[in-house]
C-alpha cells in the first residue's frame, strides 16, 4: 500500500496536479492506525490508503482540500470521540495529529522517488513531511518499509491455508514446492507467487535478506532438513520449520554436523509457530502466522521524527 500512495503521489505531481500527503505524526489514547500511517488525497478527493476508515478519513480529506486550496500544509489534530461520530458509534476514545503537507509541480519530489526506489528494492525510507506550525516552518520525517517478503517452502495443506492468511496481514508470499501440482496459480492465485522447482536449490539462489521471512513447511524430514540448510546463514528476519521435538533434534545434530555455527541454529522457530495447542491444518498455520506477526512487529524503530524547525517560507 505505501508503493501506491508513493506512486501515485509523484504520478500528479509530475502531471501538474497538486497533492496532499497526509500522514499520523502522533497518537494519544486508543486509535485505529499507528503513528507512521500515510495516506494521499488528490484534487478528485480520491485518497490513496487508509487511516482506519469511517468519519475520520472524510474530515482528513476535507482539510486536506483546504490545505491544497490554501496552498499550505499544516498539523490537525483529531478526537476519536462520540461528538466526531466516528465508525458509526465505535469509538476508539483517542487523539491523532495528522500532519498534512501539499505536494505541488513546483516541489521537487526527489525525496519521495528515492523513498519508493527504496521501498521497492525491500529496504526501508524516510518521507520528509513540511508543514506550517505556530512557530514557523517544521519538517516531519515518516519511515515507509516494504512489504515482508514471505518464502513458504512447501505447497501442501498448511502452506496454502498459510499462504491466504498471510496476503492480508501485508506479507508478499511466495510458495515453493518440486511438485507442479502444488504449486500453480489455480492453487495460489495471484497476489501469492507460485514457484516450480527443486526446493533447497531454488531457496540457495533466492534473495533473501533481512526483510525475508522463511517457513519451512514441506512433505518430509528430508526436504525440511535440505530446504533450512539453504537458508540457515541467510540474512532473513525470520526461519521457521514445522515439525515435532524429536525430528528437530535429529536435523539441528546434522546441521551442527555440518558446520553450521550455534548462534545460526539458535536463531531458528523450531517447534514452529505460537504454542496455541493447535491440531489442524488450520490451527497450525494461525498459529504460524501469529509468530510471523510477533517477529515484524517486535522491532522499535520510531515511526516518525520530529517536528524540527527548518528555514525558508511557510510551505
Amino acid at each position: 500500500m505505501v508503493s501506491k500512495v508513493l506512486q501515485h503521489t509523484i504520478a500528479e505531481v509530475r502531471a501538474g496536479r497538486p497533492v496532499a500527503l497526509c500522514a499520523i505524526v502522533a497518537t494519544r489514547g486508543s486509535t485505529p492506525q499507528p503513528a507512521g500511517t500515510i495516506v494521499c488525497v488528490d484534487q478528485a478527493g480520491q485518497m490513496t490508503g487508509t487511516l482506519g476508515g469511517g468519519c475520520m478519513e472524510a474530515d482528513v480529506r476535507r482539510r486536506a482540500h483546504q490545505c491544497l486550496a490554501d496552498g499550505t500544509g499544516r498539523v490537525v489534530t483529531f478526537a476519536l470521540d462520540h461528538d466526531f461520530g466516528y465508525d458509526d458509534g465505535m469509538l476508539c476514545g483517542g487523539e491523532v495529529d495528522v500532519a498534512i503537507a501539499v505536494q505541488t509541480h513546483g516541489h521537487n519530489v526527489s525525496d519521495i522517488i528515492l523513498a519508493l526506489e527504496k521501498v521497492r528494492c525491500g529496504g526501508p525510507a524516510e518521507i520528509p513531511l513540511r508543514v506550517a506550525l505556530e512557530n514557523g516552518r517544521g519538517e516531519y520525517r515518516i519511515r515507509v518499509e516494504a512489504a515482508p517478503r514471505l518464502l513458504i517452502a512447501g505447497g501442501g495443506h498448511v502452506g496454502r491455508i498459510l499462504a491466504q492468511m498471510m496476503v492480508p496481514l501485508g506479507f508478499a508470499v511466495t510458495v515453493i514446492d518440486d511438485r507442479r501440482q502444488f504449486a500453480n496459480p489455480e492453487r495460489f492465485p495471484a497476489p501469492i507467487e507460485p514457484v516450480t522447482g527443486d526446493i533447497s536449490e531454488t531457496l540457495r539462489h533466492w534473495p533473501i535478506d533481512g526483510n525475508t521471512y522463511a517457513v519451512i513447511v514441506t512433505r518430509g524430514h528430508k526436504h525440511d532438513e535440505a530446504a533450512l540448510l539453504a537458508v540457515v546463514n541467510s540474512p532473513a528476519r525470520y526461519i521457521g520449520m514445522i515439525g515435532s521435538h524429536r525430528k528437530i533434534k535429529v536435523i539441528f545434530d546434522d546441521l551442527r554436523h555440518a558446520g553450521v555455527p550455534e548462534e545460526r541454529i539458535a536463531r531458528i522457530h523450531a517447534p514452529i509457530g505460537v504454542d496455541i495447542g493447535a491440531v489442524t491444518a488450520e490451527e497450525i498455520a494461525l498459529s504460524i502466522a501469529a509468530e510471523l506477526v510477533s517477529v515484524r512487529r517486535a522491532e522499535r524503530v520510531p515511526p516518525v521524527t520530529g517536528p524540527t524547525m527548518t528555514p525558508g517560507p511557510t510551505p
